[in-house]
């Protein structure tokens, strides 16, 4: 189903979820094209096939739409993140050059959901032509298969995209890397074990990105290379103070029971553009990172290094988040078990399902929804899961800022951090003690995909909004990895 609209997938269709990238990386407009939910096949034809293309005995005389042509410089990279029942796609062409250069192009980006039933498909692409369309998908491996066919077919129209040939890598999300993942990493049978391994840590998470991994490798062969890139690897380099939990140590020694966070990839990614929109070196990169939408996580930054992070063993930790309770004192899931007389099991899915904005407020875990609550009908619950809400992200604004000993900024991002001014008004208020000083302006006009600062000029703390793009980050790693350029530790 449609996640809340700060999840970074709102509902409202194409449009609204592709907002962000698409102001940035195509032209506005496009007309929406609907097509019958059958045409699922591969146009008729001059098409050649990748003779080792776990396709082409099915497809015939190819699997393209143009004569085959030298590799380009570019590198295409398919980046996939799927979850239980999606998956989200996008091709990203870039290079070495251009990863110095921050520039790229984004030929395609879309979602797939309700896989094993009648999906549901939305399209963008480079040139601003859209696609909405369902059609029967029974698994993550038809979703995968539904992609490339349409990729290189007719109807995509995609530039640099005529055969399956001109999809030269895959970059995979991977949520849970463990402690054995510190960076991102070429997936072969011993890296596809040990993710596999980790299948423990994420149970929710791991088992839909292996199913990607897997139908990517069945469908376009061995030959065309698979990138993990791991939530969790950028907070590798947190100390051993703050990764460790106050309980018996065998527990970590025996389970590596331990704090791992997440949202890495989207940390780094926004720690990586404030750096070069501020032209600050990246052993300079002393700031806090706040991904604020459906999940939420902050980051305390070191010269460019993770040192803390809200969330640990799971995402449950920390910050109050759309339908996730955040901090709870554990003696609250025995309290529940006997109160209620349920078990350790439900306990858990209600902290993760049916907590935070959602529970709260007891209408929505949108936070759009909620803010409209409280301007129109001056609902308290509504008030109190956002009044909630912000004191949590400001605890721990202020536990990172002693923990760092100061900073240069407070960095905004996901969907709410990028697109909801009042709120990051409320979180900010009250810190102009430490020399945080918001600008109405700045601040009003600071969404919609655009970056920048909106604290007061010469603030003694600044106050940024820097969209988050962690598919472009998993491209870019992807690249990396394949070209043997080596991935940057921190920032990069």
């Amino acid at each position: 189903m449609p996640g809340p609209a700060h999840a970074g997938s709102p509902p409202g269709g194409p449009a609204s979820y592709f907002g962000g990238h698409a102001a940035r990386d195509s032209a506005a407009g496009g007309a929406l094209l609907r097509r019958d939910p059958d045409a699922l096949q591969i146009p008729p034809g001059p098409r050649r096939a990748r003779r080792d293309h776990p396709l082409a005995a099915e497809l015939g005389s190819g699997y393209s739409r143009s004569p085959p042509r030298p590799r380009p410089r570019l590198v295409n990279v398919l980046v996939l993140n799927c979850g239980s029942s999606s998956v989200r796609f996008q091709v990203i062409a870039t290079d070495i050059d251009g990863i110095e250069r921050d520039t790229h192009r984004r030929l395609v980006q879309g979602r797939i959901e309700r896989i094993g039933g009648q999906a549901l498909i939305s399209v963008l692409t480079e040139s601003g032509g859209r696609i909405v369309e369902a059609a029967p998908l029974r698994d993550h491996r038809a979703a995968v298969d539904w992609v490339l066919r349409w990729l290189v077919s007719n109807d995509s129209g995609l530039v640099g995209l005529g055969s399956i040939a001109d999809i030269h890598a895959v970059g995979h999300r991977v949520v849970h890397g463990g402690e054995r993942f510190v960076t991102s990493t070429r997936i072969d049978a011993e890296v596809l074990a040990g993710i596999e391994e980790c299948v423990e840590l994420a149970p929710l998470h791991n088992p839909a990105n292996l199913k990607g991994i897997r139908a990517a490798r069945a469908l376009l062969g061995e030959g065309v290379p698979d990138v993990a890139v791991f939530d969790t690897s950028f907070h590798a380099t947190l100390p051993e103070s703050a990764y460790l939990y106050g309980i018996p140590y065998q527990y970590y020694r025996r389970f590596r029971l331990r704090r791992y966070g997440f949202h890495g990839t989207s940390h780094r990614y926004v720690a990586y553009r404030y750096r070069k929109l501020t032209g600050a070196a990246r052993d300079e990169a002393n700031i806090i990172t706040m991904h604020l939408g459906n999940g939420c996580s902050a980051c305390a930054i070191r010269a460019g290094r993770s040192v803390e992070t809200s969330m640990g063993f799971t995402p449950l930790e920390g910050l109050i988040m759309g339908t996730r309770s955040g901090d709870v004192d554990p003696s609250v899931l025995e309290f529940l078990c006997e109160k209620e007389g349920i078990s350790l099991h439900e306990v858990s899915a209600i902290l993760n399902r049916q907590s935070g904005l959602l529970g709260v407020s007891g209408l929505t875990a949108d936070m759009r929804d909620l803010l409209a609550e409280e301007a129109e009908h001056d609902d308290r619950r509504a008030r109190l899961a956002i009044d909630m809400f912000c004191h949590r992200v400001k605890k721990y604004v202020g536990a990172y800022l002693a923990l760092l000993g100061g900073a240069e900024a407070i960095v905004f991002a996901g969907g709410i951090g990028e697109n909801a001014p009042s709120v990051r008004a409320r979180i900010c208020a009250g810190l102009e003690w430490l020399g945080l000083e918001l600008d109405p302006e700045r601040n009003a006009a600071m969404v919609g995909g655009r970056a920048g600062p909106i604290s007061r000029q010469g603030a003694r703390l600044s106050a940024w909004v820097v969209p988050t793009d962690e598919e472009l980050l998993i491209a870019r790693d992807t690249v990396r990895v394949v070209l043997g350029a080596g991935v940057p530790v921190g920032p990069g």
